[in-house]
C-alpha cells in the first residue's frame, strides 16, 4: 500500500470522516506541507508524548493532576459527573460551572457488555468519601444508557449523604415545539416548574 493510501486509510477512520473527506484532507495537507502538514505532524507527536490522563478526575491534559483539579479557585464541594472527556470540555466551554469533574469513561450498556466495573464509578465513590464533596451533579447524556448509569451512580452514592442532582432536560433555548422530538417534549413537560 502506498504512503498516500495508508494516510487516507488512517484519516478515514477518524470520526466524521469517510474516504472522500480523507482524500480531500490528504490533498490539502500535501499541497501545503510546510504550512499545514509539518506543523500538524509536530503537534500530533507532542500530544502523543505529552498528554496524560488525570489520575483524579480522568481529564486529559499536560499534567497529572490536571489544571482543573489543581485550581484552588474552583468549588471543591461540587463534582460534575460526565460520560467522556468531550462532555467535560463542552461544559468548560460554557463557563457555567466552576466545580470539579469526574469522567466515568462511558455508560453502562448490556448490549456492549459494559458493566459497572468497566467504568470509574468506584473511584467516584472513594472521592466522595475522602473529600469535602457536598453535591454530585450527574451530567450524563439523556439516552437509555445515560439514564441507567445515572440511576446506578445515584444508588451507589446513596449511603454517602452527598446531595445528588441532574442536569435539566427539555426544550433548548430558541427551540420551536414543532421541530422537537417526542422524547424531548415529554422530558420538558415532566421537568416543568412554576414561574414567578
Amino acid at each position: 500500500m502506498s504512503p498516500l493510501d495508508q494516510l487516507m486509510k488512517h484519516l478515514a477512520k477518524l470520526p466524521g470522516l469517510g474516504p472522500r473527506s480523507a482524500r480531500r484532507m490528504v490533498l490539502h495537507l500535501l499541497k501545503r506541507r510546510e504550512a499545514a502538514m509539518l506543523p500538524l505532524i509536530e503537534a500530533m507527536t507532542r500530544a502523543a508524548q505529552d498528554v496524560k490522563g488525570c489520575g483524579v478526575c480522568g481529564n486529559l491534559g499536560g499534567s497529572d493532576p490536571c489544571e482543573i483539579c489543581r485550581d484552588h479557585g474552583r468549588d471543591r464541594s461540587l463534582i460534575c459527573v460526565v460520560e467522556d472527556v468531550a462532555d467535560l470540555w463542552a461544559l468548560e466551554r460554557s463557563h457555567a460551572y466552576r466545580g470539579l469533574y469526574h469522567v466515568l469513561g462511558g455508560t453502562l450498556s448490556a448490549l456492549e457488555g459494559i458493566r459497572p466495573d468497566d467504568l470509574h464509578i468506584e473511584k467516584l465513590v472513594e472521592r466522595v468519601k475522602l473529600n469535602e464533596t457536598k453535591e454530585i451533579i450527574l451530567a450524563l447524556n439523556a439516552t437509555v444508557e445515560g439514564q441507567a448509569t445515572s440511576h446506578y451512580v445515584a444508588e451507589r452514592l446513596s449511603t454517602t449523604g452527598v446531595s445528588i442532582s441532574r442536569l435539566a432536560h427539555g426544550l433548548p433555548v430558541g427551540g420551536e415545539l414543532d421541530y422537537l422530538d417526542d422524547g424531548t417534549l415529554a422530558a420538558a413537560m415532566q421537568a416543568r416548574r412554576k414561574t414567578g
